[in-house]
């Protein structure tokens, strides 16, 4: 059993920066982040496979790094740039499987707030 653990969410104004962290308990193959603020659904914000291929959300290219420590099963968000509308709650997510398609184990998630 893989249970994600996320930490490092918090309120900050608009320009600033924020990094997310998520610790799995076991081998993972592909993690991801995933946000969803109040009356919206669920957004894939950025996903990250063992070797290091990412994929990331229109919204926040060029903007958010996500990056994994394979070794410790660890995935991180940085973000920078941040917006009002990237207020949310950050959701953490992985699988042990061998492809990024479909996640079965999520994190508990971690409120991010971004004031202007």
């Amino acid at each position: 059993q893989v249970q994600p653990v996320e930490s490092g969410g918090g309120s900050v104004q608009a320009g600033g920066s924020l990094r997310l962290s998520c610790a799995a308990s076991g081998y993972t193959y592909c993690m991801g982040w995933f946000r969803q603020a109040p009356g919206k659904e669920r957004e894939r914000v950025a996903i990250i496979d063992r070797s290091g291929e990412s994929i990331y959300a229109d919204s926040v290219k060029g903007r958010f790094t996500v990056s994994k420590d394979n070794a410790k099963n660890t995935l991180f968000l940085q973000m920078n740039s941040l917006k009002p509308e990237d207020t949310a709650m950050y959701s953490c997510a992985a699988n042990a499987r061998t492809s990024c398609l479909g996640f079965n184990y999520w994190g508990q998630g971690t409120q991010v707030t971004v004031s202007s």
